[in-house]
C-alpha cells in the first residue's frame, strides 16, 4: 500500500472559512471542499482595496480545473457547515454551476423532510429576521454609520444568521454542473449511525461526522448562558406574552385563535410594531438577543474528522460549548478528536468555540492548527482570543493564521510540506501518512 497524502488549503477571504481538503495515494484522490464565504465587514485587504469573495471562488475553481485530468472542475463532497454568511455567502456566486459535484453535505437542520429540523430552522430564521426589524426599528431611520456600536452589532450578527436563500438554493436545490439531479444531498449526521462514518476510495481513509447533535437540550447549550432568561423573555414579548392582558377589562379581550377573524389585520400589525418598538428601546439586550442567535446557529455545524489510516484531521465549523459537550461525552468521539494532526480552530479563534479544559490536547506535538480569520474593527482585540492560541502552541501545535501565514512558517513534522499563495491568497499544508 503505497503512502497517502492529505492537502489542506486554506484560502483567505478574510473573517470567513474556505478550505479545501484532497486525500490522495497511488490509486485514487477525493476532494472536498469545505464552505466558502465572508462576513461582510472582514474582506480580506489586497493593495488598496478588500479581496472580493467571488475572487476566492475563481481560484478555487481555477485549483480544481488546474488538478483535473481533463480540466473540467470537480469535488467529491461540497460541505457546508452551517448557515452563517461567513461560511456559504460564495456559493451565491453563478461560477459554481461550472463545477462537478459529487455530493453536498449539509447539516441535518437543513432538511425540509425532517419535522425537527424544520422546526428548528423556522425558529433560527424567524428569531433572524424579527431582530433586524427591531434593530432598523431602533435606527428609526439614521444612517448606518450613525448607529451606536452596539445596534450596530446586533444587526450584523441578525444578518449573519439570516436565510442567507441564494447560496441555500445552489447547496439544497442544486445548482452545480448538471444540476439537482447529478449529485446527491446528506443531512448529517444520519439517524442511523452506522451512515455517519462514510468510507472514502483511498485505503484505510474514512470520514467521521460527530455532529451536530440531534438533541435539542444540546442545541440550546451556550456558553457563557447569561442572557438567556432575556431570550426567553423576548420571546414572549414577540408571541403576545403578557402584555396586552392588563390594559383593558378580559371581557373585551379577543382569544388567540380569534384574531385573525376578529381583528383588523392593520390592528395587529400596529400593536405588534409597538411591541417591537419597546424592546428595540434596550439596545443592548438586543444584543444579547443577537449574540445568543448567533451561538445556536453556530451549534448546527457540521462537526467532521478525517481519519486516514489512524491520522486525524478536524473540521467543526462554528461548533461552540454545547457542540463540544456532545462530542467530549461520547469515549469514542473524544478519542477521535484529541491528538489530531490537524485542527481547524472552531469560530475564527473565539474564546467559546475551543474547550480550554482540552485545547492543549486537540493537536498533537507537531501537528498544525489552521485560524480562517480576518480583522474585523469591533473584534479585532478578541478574536482570535491569544490565550486559545497560545494554549494550542503550548500543545506542540504549529499555528498557522489566514491573515499571517508566513508567521507560521517554522516547525511542524518532518513530513510537512508548507506553502503560501501570491498575495497571501491561500496557505497550505501537506501531510504524508504511511
Amino acid at each position: 500500500m503505497s503512502d497517502a497524502t492529505v492537502t489542506i488549503r486554506m484560502y483567505n477571504p478574510g473573517f470567513g472559512d474556505c478550505f479545501l481538503v484532497t486525500v490522495a495515494d497511488g490509486t485514487a484522490t477525493w476532494r472536498m471542499l469545505l464552505d466558502c464565504g465572508v462576513h461582510s465587514h472582514g474582506r480580506a485587504p489586497v493593495g488598496d482595496g478588500t479581496r472580493p469573495i467571488g475572487d476566492v471562488v475563481a481560484a478555487v475553481i481555477a485549483q480544481l480545473a488546474e488538478e483535473s485530468p481533463d480540466g473540467r472542475p470537480r469535488l467529491d463532497v461540497v460541505a457546508a457547515t452551517h448557515r452563517h454568511s461567513d461560511h456559504v455567502s460564495g456559493f451565491a456566486d453563478d461560477a459554481w454551476a461550472e463545477v462537478e459535484v459529487g455530493e453536498v453535505w449539509l447539516p441535518f437542520v437543513e432538511d425540509g423532510r425532517d419535522a425537527d429540523a424544520t422546526a428548528i430552522r423556522h425558529g433560527l430564521v424567524e428569531s433572524a429576521t424579527a431582530l433586524e426589524r427591531m434593530a432598523a426599528l431602533a435606527a428609526d431611520g439614521r444612517p448606518l454609520e450613525s448607529w451606536r456600536p452596539e445596534l450596530a452589532l446586533a444587526m450584523e450578527f441578525a444578518v449573519n444568521s439570516g436565510p442567507n436563500l441564494e447560496a441555500a438554493a445552489r447547496l439544497v436545490d442544486g445548482g452545480f454542473a448538471g444540476g439537482a439531479d447529478a449529485h446527491a444531498v446528506r443531512f448529517l449526521p444520519d439517524r442511523h449511525q452506522e451512515r455517519n462514518r462514510v468510507a472514502l476510495p483511498i485505503d484505510g481513509a474514512a470520514m467521521h461526522v460527530l455532529g451536530p447533535s440531534r438533541d435539542p437540550e444540546q442545541l440550546k447549550r451556550m456558553d457563557p448562558p447569561s442572557a438567556v432568561r432575556w431570550l426567553e423573555e423576548a420571546a414572549g414579548q414577540l408571541d403576545g406574552g403578557d402584555a396586552r392582558s392588563d390594559i383593558f377589562d378580559p371581557m373585551y379581550a379577543v382569544p388567540d385563535d380569534e384574531v385573525g377573524e376578529r381583528v383588523p389585520i392593520a390592528l395587529v400589525r400596529a400593536r405588534d410594531a409597538m411591541r417591537l418598538s419597546g424592546l428595540a428601546l434596550d439596545e443592548a439586550a438586543l444584543l444579547r438577543a443577537a449574540s445568543i442567535l448567533e451561538r445556536s446557529v453556530n451549534n448546527t455545524s457540521l462537526f467532521l474528522v478525517l481519519d486516514v489510516r489512524g491520522t486525524r484531521f478536524v473540521f467543526v465549523g462554528d461548533s461552540q460549548y454545547g457542540a463540544w459537550q456532545h462530542v467530549l461525552d461520547d469515549p469514542h468521539a473524544a478519542e477521535l478528536v484529541t491528538g489530531a494532526a490537524f485542527y481547524k480552530v472552531g469560530h475564527h479563534g473565539s474564546h467559546n468555540a475551543t474547550p480550554r479544559p482540552v485545547a492543549a490536547e486537540l493537536v498533537r506535538s507537531g501537528g498544525v492548527a489552521m485560524v480562517p480569520v480576518g480583522t474585523v474593527e469591533r473584534w479585532k482585540d478578541s478574536i482570535p482570543e491569544s490565550a486559545i492560541l497560545d494554549t494550542l502552541r503550548d500543545g506542540g501545535a504549529r499555528v498557522i493564521r489566514a491573515d499571517d501565514p508566513e508567521a507560521g512558517a517554522g516547525g511542524g513534522d518532518r513530513d510537512l510540506a508548507f506553502r503560501v499563495g501570491p498575495d497571501g491568497l491561500w496557505s497550505e499544508v501537506r501531510f504524508t501518512v504511511a
